[in-house]
């Protein structure tokens, strides 16, 4: 369970990251559902970036160091792609 555990971490942090980008930012919002999942794919996708970009030296393990590296690589990357989707979902609208 333990090596399950950090990705855990980075899809809730991915999740509650990409929700608050969309609340706070309306216009790139994907709605609730939308958020969610977009920010579930960034968060683990943006932890595990920067942890392969040694950012990140503690991912994998389960000290103070790596669970915070976790909860701010997965909150990051769960805004970051909500924000890249949005606005090309707002590109791709403008004809």
């Amino acid at each position: 369970m333990e090596t399950w555990l950090p990705i855990i971490i980075q899809l809730i942090s991915g999740a509650a990251g990409g929700n608050a980008l969309g609340a706070a930012v309306k216009n790139l919002s994907l709605g609730k559902l939308g958020d969610t999942i977009t920010g579930l794919i960034g968060g683990v996708g943006g932890a595990q970036l920067l942890a392969i970009l040694g950012i990140l030296t503690g991912s994998g393990g389960m000290d103070a160091t790596a669970v915070a590296g976790d909860v701010v690589g997965g909150g990051a990357g769960g805004a970051a792609l909500l924000a890249i989707v949005g606005a090309i979902k707002n590109a791709m609208g403008k004809k």
